[in-house]
C-alpha cells in the first residue's frame, strides 16, 4: 500500500503563498494535504457529517479568498487554517441552535459515575491557576481573550465590539497568550 508523503508546515505555507496568487493546482494540493484535518475540527464541533461537509467547502472558499492574509511569523499554516475552520463551525452552531431534544441527543447523556474524585480537584486547581494568570492581564485584554478563546468570537467580531482595529486585536491576543504561557509555566 502506497502512503502519500507527509506535507510539512513549510510545504503548506508555500502552497498558501501560491494559492494567494490564485494557483489552482496549489489549491488542489492544499486541499488534499489539509482537508482531513480541517474536516476533523469541523466535525468535532458540529457532530453532523452533512453539516461538516458543507462547512468544509465554505472554509476552503475562505482560504482561497484570504490566503494572502496568512503570515508565517504569526502562526503555523495549519493553525491559521484550523482557526478559520473552527470559527466557521462555531458560527454555524450559533446560527443553528437546536430546536428540540432530537436535534441535540447529547443532552440526554448522563454523567459517568466512573470519574475519580480527585479528577475534579485537579481540574479546580488548574482552573484557579488559569484564573490567577488571567487576572494579570489588563481588564479589556482579559475580556478579549475570554471572548476569543472561551466564546469563540473572531478577531473581526472583537474588532467591531471593542472599536479596535483587527491587527491590534491580533497583537493583543498573541501577546496575551505568550504572557499566559509564561505565567502557567511548563
Amino acid at each position: 500500500m502506497h502512503r502519500p508523503a507527509t506535507t510539512t508546515a513549510g510545504d503548506i505555507a508555500v502552497l498558501l503563498q501560491r494559492v494567494a496568487a490564485k494557483d489552482r493546482a496549489a489549491f488542489s494540493a492544499l486541499y488534499a494535504a489539509t482537508s482531513a484535518k480541517l474536516y476533523g475540527i469541523i466535525l468535532r464541533i458540529l457532530s453532523r457529517r452533512d453539516a461538516a461537509d458543507d462547512i468544509l467547502q465554505d472554509v476552503f472558499v475562505k482560504i482561497w479568498e484570504r490566503a494572502g492574509d496568512f503570515q508565517p511569523g504569526m502562526a503555523s499554516p495549519i493553525t491559521w487554517m484550523g482557526t478559520i475552520a473552527r470559527n466557521r463551525a462555531l458560527d454555524e452552531v450559533r446560527r443553528k441552535a437546536p430546536l428540540s431534544i432530537e436535534d441535540a441527543p447529547e443532552t440526554l447523556e448522563i454523567a459517568s459515575e466512573d470519574r475519580h474524585p480527585l479528577d475534579g480537584l485537579e481540574q479546580s486547581e488548574d482552573l484557579r491557576r488559569v484564573m490567577r494568570c488571567l487576572e494579570g492581564l489588563d481588564q479589556e485584554v482579559r475580556q478579549i481573550v475570554l471572548l476569543a478563546y472561551r466564546d469563540g468570537l473572531s478577531r473581526e467580531e472583537l474588532s467591531r465590539r471593542f472599536g479596535r482595529p483587527v491587527p491590534t486585536i491580533k497583537t493583543w491576543l498573541r501577546r496575551s497568550l505568550a504572557q499566559l504561557r509564561g505565567c502557567l509555566g511548563p
